[in-house]
């Protein structure tokens, strides 16, 4: 093996270690027994699944996983939907108004959310969005519209005009036309949005804790962090439902990845 081979390996197979690192602390932590006050680094002397069953019945973990998976579908299939189509005609039709649009879209990137967040939570009170699906939801779709029309525009960018030209032809609409002809070309893109907007929206904590403070209402993320308080400090049943809340997501990272990287690339283009 060549030294540069050997060294690339080397910093790869330590990259690969600094990553799995937390996720063995994340196992045996799950996997312990409250009673066991064991170095985190060890692993467990008995294999203990009660941190499991504690922590979806501790926290209601079964109502804040619904709410997750409808909040999460939801706004992706918004967030997909609204996205292309904004994207559609700014990718198309390089006008001077299309051009500042696009331009105005992408500028929403460099606003840190938390910055708007005390106005935010004063709109959403007039608007009687507080503790409502509708509202998060919305919240979701606004802050995940500029990557996903920079990601769009640059993908639909590399799709052929002819396409476009030949549906008209054959009496396509352009209603039709994209939905009919250009989305199913999006699947790599598509996914990339998915898997960006999805793991964000899952994984959220900063609007579910303003937003959703009725406890029906909690996500899974705002539901772990009840077990954290001046009284109470349950690490094995935050790991253990860590692990279960991870589980989702990582499933469709797996089922998506084969286009994650593509549609990255891809949608990174400017068109």
């Amino acid at each position: 093996m060549k030294k540069s081979n050997k060294a690339a390996f080397l910093l790869s197979l330590a990259i690969a270690f600094i990553h799995i690192l937390p996720f063995y602390i994340l196992v045996t932590t799950a996997l312990k027994p409250m009673s066991d006050l064991s170095s985190k680094w060890l692993l467990p002397k008995t294999i203990d699944w009660s941190n499991f069953t504690d922590s979806w019945s501790g926290s209601n973990l079964g109502q804040a996983f619904f709410n997750n998976i409808f909040i999460t579908t939801v706004s992706l299939l918004l967030i997909v939907i609204v996205g292309a189509c904004a994207s559609y005609p700014l990718a198309r039709n390089q006008t001077k108004l299309n051009k500042a649009m696009y331009m105005l879209f992408i500028s929403a990137l460099i606003i840190p959310p938390l910055t708007i967040l005390v106005p935010l939570y004063k709109f959403f009170i007039d608007i009687q969005g507080m503790n409502t699906y509708w509202g998060i939801i919305l919240l979701h779709l606004t802050f995940n519209l500029p990557t996903t029309i920079f990601l769009y525009t640059g993908f639909i960018g590399t799709v052929p005009r002819e396409l476009d030209e030949a549906g008209m032809i054959d009496g396509l609409g352009r209603l039709r036309l994209f939905f009919q002809l250009i989305l199913p070309l999006l699947k790599p893109i598509t996914a990339t949005v998915i898997i960006l907007a999805g793991v964000g929206i899952w994984n959220d904590y900063r609007f579910s804790l303003f937003f959703l403070q009725k406890g029906e209402m909690r996500t899974v993320t705002v539901a772990l962090a009840t077990f954290f308080g001046p009284n109470t400090n349950n690490v094995g049943w935050v790991a253990a439902g860590s692990l279960i809340a991870a589980l989702p997501i990582s499933l469709l990272y797996l089922f998506l990845q084969r286009y994650f990287i593509t549609g990255l690339a891809s949608g990174a283009v400017k068109g």
